[in-house]
């Protein structure tokens, strides 16, 4: 689902504050920015820990040990590709198709990464490759949303705010990964832990759809991955992914072609 281009920022505006949200924001030191977006992103903790325990409980079960399950999760940080890519494995998909079908999962950060381009575009190579390491769903939606909001906010405050973001979401999804792979075979059959994933995405993604090319995107992706379903080794959900993709763009492009011809 591609997000709409991000306003251009600017920092230096002499603008006063829109709001007292919005002066508490500029006031913040880079310190207190990053225990601001740790602090916003503990909610996602209620579902992030599930998410990480149930994937070292799968990982172990598909016949990784503890090194292969923490360097899966260490090197990949992204839950949904890892679960994708574990399920194929189980499935015994040839091996490029799990590559595909992983990379396919995470597409999604590429056009993340674009949309955040307008707000981080000072930062240096060092800061561009933590970003690039730590950007997953939840930092994403929650930076993209307060830079928004506050669009006044100089660099050093939107880095500490995403630093804090995923420093909240990444090392607990870490040590709850050890967690699934080490003593997930004690947790009850009964206790659900696989709500999480649904619950995660629903959280995240319903709040961004706020446009028509959004939706549609959202709309042509699901559509298309239930329709093909069917098909073996996760290769309708490298078609679903392109197609909504492309939806999206279509979309955006008429209603930005139609909005300069009136």
């Amino acid at each position: 689902m591609a997000p709409s281009p991000a306003p251009r920022p600017d920092p230096q505006s002499s603008t006063p504050a829109d709001d007292p949200a919005s002066a508490r924001a500029l006031a913040r030191t880079p310190g207190a920015a990053f225990r601001h977006g740790m602090l916003q992103a503990m909610p996602f903790l209620l579902v992030i820990i599930p998410f990480s325990l149930l994937f070292g409980v799968v990982a172990t079960e598909a016949g990784m040990d503890l090194a292969k399950v923490m360097g899966f999760s260490v090197l990949v940080l992204a839950g949904a590709s890892q679960f994708t890519a574990i399920q194929l494995i189980t499935d015994n998909a040839p091996a490029i198709i799990v590559i595909l079908s992983g990379l396919a999962v995470n597409l999604r950060m590429a056009m993340y990464s674009a949309s955040l381009v307008p707000w981080l575009r000072g930062a240096t190579a060092t800061q561009k490759a933590w970003l690039a390491y730590a950007l997953i769903d939840q930092s994403y939606a929650l930076s993209i949303q307060h830079y928004e909001r506050h669009p006044r906010l100089s660099l050093s405050q939107r880095l500490a705010y995403f630093a804090g973001t995923a420093t909240m979401l990444c090392v607990p999804w870490l040590i709850a990964t050890w967690m699934g792979a080490t003593v997930g075979q004690a947790i009850p059959e009964e206790v659900a832990l696989d709500f999480a994933m649904p619950i995660t995405f629903l959280a995240m993604i319903a709040p961004m759809l706020r446009t028509l090319a959004h939706m549609a995107a959202c709309f042509i992706a699901v559509a298309m991955a239930l329709a093909l379903a069917w098909m073996p080794s996760g290769l309708g959900l490298l078609i679903a992914a392109p197609l909504g993709m492309a939806a999206g763009a279509l979309v955006e492009y008429w209603v930005e072609r139609k909005r300069s011809t009136t």
